[in-house]
C-alpha cells in the first residue's frame, strides 16, 4: 500500500505541535509582559529583544489558518465602491467566489474574468493582489479550492480529471463571454478543459485564456523543481510524499500530500532567504521599526498558510505534467478522451512569463502557442516580463503597472471585437428582413 513509510508523518506533526503548545503559551505571556506600556523594561533594548524573540518563536511554531481575501472595496473612476464576496457555484473540493462590486446605476459592460487559482499548496488568497488589480475594471470570479483534510472520505476522490471537470462546470456557469486566467499549476488543466470543450463544439467555451507562468512543457528551460520530478520518478513521490489525514480532522483517513510537507519544500528551496528575512524582522522589532515588521507579517501570514492536496490529484499531476510530459507529447487523456490542443480554434490565447522564474522556466508557458497552431494569429499574444520571478508574474508592482494592463487590453479588445461582430450581424439580419418584406 503506497504511503506506508509516511503513514505516521501527519500524526508526528500533530504531536509535535501539541507538545510545543505549553512553550507557546509561556512565550505569549512573556511577549505581553514585555510589550506592556506599564512595564519600564518595555522601553529598553533588553525588553524589545525579549518581545521580539517571543514573537519570532510564536510565528515560527504557529499553525497558520486560511487567510481572508479582505477586499471590502475598490476604486472605480476615483470613487470607492463596496465589494461583497458571493459564492455562486460549489462542490466538495472547491467553490467559485464572485467579487460583487456594488456599483450604483446602470453598469457599463466590462470583461468577465475567471481567475483559476493554483491547487499547489497555498490558498486562493495568494492571488489577492491579482484580484485587487482587476477589480476596478472587470467582473472578477476566482476558484477557491478546499483543503483536502477538511473533505470527508464520503465526498469521494479528486484527481486531475476532476479538476478539469470543475473548470468546465464553472465555464458552463459563467457563459461563453468569459476570459479565463490560469496562474501557474492550473495552466495545464485549464488548456485541457478548453481543448475538450472545443473538440465538442461546446457553446460555453470561453472567449480567451491567459496562461501565466504555467508548466505547459517542462522540457523547456527545466528548473530544479522540474529536474527533481524527472529524476525521482512517480514511485518516489508516492512513497515519500503521501500520508493519511489523522483524527479528528473531517478528512480523517484520506490520503493526501500534506501542506506541512509542501511548506518544508518551499522553504528549503530558498532557506537562506527565509532565515535572513526572519532575522531582519527580529532587528526591525528591536529597533521599533513597526512598518517593516508589518510587511514581513503580511507576507508570511500568506506564505505559511498551506492546504493539503488529495494524493490522487498530486500524483496524477506530477506524472502527467512533470514526468511523462503528456500534454506537449499529445498523449494526455481526460477520462477516456484525448486532449487535442489542435482542436482549439475559437478561444484566444495569451501567455505571460517572468524572466527570472525559477518554478516555470522561460518558454514553458509560451509552448502553448506551438501546441495550439489553429488559433488565428490575431488572437494570440506572448509577453515576457523582464526582472521578475515566479511570484512577480501575478503580483507586485510590475504586475500592476506592466502585466495587468496588457492582459486587460487583450480582454477588452476581444470583447470589442465580439460586440462589433454582433452589431454587424444585427445589421445584416435587419437588411435581410427588409429584403424579405419588400
Amino acid at each position: 500500500m503506497y504511503g506506508a513509510p509516511m503513514s505516521f508523518a501527519y500524526h508526528a506533526y500533530e504531536a509535535v505541535h501539541m507538545m510545543v503548545s505549553p512553550a507557546r503559551g509561556l512565550s505569549d505571556a512573556m511577549q505581553l509582559a514585555f510589550k506592556n506600556p506599564a512595564n519600564p523594561l518595555t522601553y529598553t533594548p533588553f525588553g524589545r529583544t525579549v518581545a521580539a524573540s517571543c514573537e519570532l518563536f510564536e510565528r515560527t511554531t504557529r499553525r497558520y489558518g486560511k487567510p481572508a481575501f479582505d477586499l471590502p472595496e475598490t476604486t472605480i473612476n476615483g470613487i470607492k465602491v463596496a465589494v461583497e464576496e458571493r459564492v455562486v457555484w460549489e462542490r466538495p473540493f472547491g467553490r467559485l467566489v464572485y467579487f460583487d462590486r456594488k456599483i450604483e446605476g446602470r453598469r457599463k459592460p466590462q470583461p468577465k474574468v475567471l481567475l483559476v487559482a493554483p491547487m499547489s499548496g497555498h490558498y486562493a488568497t495568494l492571488l489577492r493582489g491579482t484580484v485587487e488589480a482587476f477589480l476596478p475594471g472587470h467582473e472578477v470570479y476566482i476558484t477557491d479550492w478546499t483543503d483536502a483534510r477538511l473533505v470527508p472520505l464520503s465526498a469521494g476522490r479528486f484527481d486531475l480529471d476532476d479538476y478539469i471537470d470543475y473548470v468546465i462546470a464553472m465555464l458552463h456557469t459563467l457563459g461563453p463571454d468569459t476570459h479565463v486566467m490560469a496562474v501557474c499549476q492550473p495552466a495545464v488543466p485549464v488548456i485541457a478543459a478548453i481543448a475538450r470543450m472545443e473538440a465538442e463544439n461546446d457553446p460555453s467555451a470561453p472567449r480567451s485564456m491567459t496562461l501565466m507562468g504555467g508548466p505547459i512543457d517542462t522540457r523547456r528551460s527545466p528548473t530544479e523543481v522540474n529536474k527533481l520530478a524527472q529524476d525521482r520518478g512517480i514511485d518516489w513521490f508516492r512513497a515519500n510524499c503521501i500520508t493519511k489525514v489523522p483524527f479528528p480532522h473531517q478528512g480523517f483517513f484520506r490520503e493526501v500530500y500534506p501542506g506541512f510537507l509542501q511548506l518544508s519544500g518551499f522553504m528549503a528551496m530558498n532557506l537562506d532567504r527565509h532565515v535572513t528575512a526572519h532575522y531582519d524582522m527580529f532587528k526591525h522589532l528591536v529597533r521599533g521599526d513597526g512598518d517593516s515588521a508589518e510587511k514581513h507579517r503580511d507576507f508570511y501570514d500568506e506564505y505559511m498558510a498551506v492546504m493539503d492536496l488529495t494524493a490522487e490529484f498530486y500524483l496524477q499531476t506530477v506524472e502527467t505534467v512533470f514526468v511523462e510530459h503528456s500534454l506537449p507529447k499529445g498523449t494526455m487523456m481526460h477520462r477516456d478522451k484525448p486532449v487535442d490542443l489542435k482542436a482549439v480554434r475559437r478561444v484566444a490565447l495569451m501567455t505571460v512569463e517572468g524572466e527570472n522564474d525559477d518554478i516555470s522556466g522561460v518558454g514553458q508557458t509560451q509552448a502553448a502557442h506551438d501546441l495550439c497552431p489553429n488559433i488565428p494569429a490575431d488572437k494570440r499574444v506572448h509577453y515576457l516580463q523582464k526582472g521578475v520571478g515566479h511570484y512577480g508574474v501575478f503580483n507586485g508592482s510590475r504586475f500592476r503597472s506592466e502585466i495587468a494592463p496588457r492582459i486587460s487590453d487583450f480582454m477588452v479588445s476581444l470583447d470589442m471585437e465580439a460586440a462589433k461582430g454582433r452589431r454587424d450581424a444585427g445589421v445584416t439580419d435587419a437588411r435581410n428582413a427588409l429584403k424579405i418584406a419588400g
